[in-house]
């Protein structure tokens, strides 16, 4: 006795066929939404902009790091990147400094740093900058060309 082939029928397969579609868009979709930053806005513009906009002044001699803005955009914090042979760490300046509390338009900053001086080759002084955006208020980075060198072995 034969026995008869029977195999899904073209509406399974073709519902099947619809749902590993929207599952597979649906997996695109949030992988595509994670890697997007939310805009984050200084003054009504992108921060990034701000950023460009920055005018401060470092200085750092005999373990004692000096701070002005002499921009109109306030500055919520610092990174501190330090570089030694081949290899760099980024501290916040609220770890290494004692006193900080930003520098609004016009304002210094003084105090010593917390840092172990053995070896370093460079010093950087990168700012940050406090927006908004859909989740409150956020600190932004910026770029490393945003920054000022204080200290370099040359």
């Amino acid at each position: 006795m034969g026995r008869k082939k029977r195999g899904i029928s073209p509406v399974i397969a073709t519902t099947l066929l619809i749902a590993l579609v929207i599952i597979i868009f649906v997996i695109v979709f949030m992988w595509f939404r994670s890697t997007l930053k939310p805009a984050i806005l200084k003054f009504g513009e992108n921060i990034e902009l701000a950023c460009e906009k920055v005018s401060f002044s470092a200085d750092y001699s005999n373990g004692k790091l000096d701070l002005s803005n002499n921009g109109d955009i306030p500055i919520s914090g610092m990174k501190i990147k330090i570089s030694k042979q081949g290899s760099y760490t980024t501290e916040d300046i609220n770890e290494i400094a004692t006193g900080w509390n930003g520098l609004s338009k016009g304002g210094a900053f003084t105090s010593s740093l917390n840092i172990d001086a053995n070896s370093i080759t460079e010093i950087l002084v990168i700012p940050v900058l406090r927006g908004t955006s859909e989740e409150g208020e956020q600190d932004y980075v910026c770029d490393d060309r945003f920054g000022e060198i204080v200290y370099s072995v040359e």
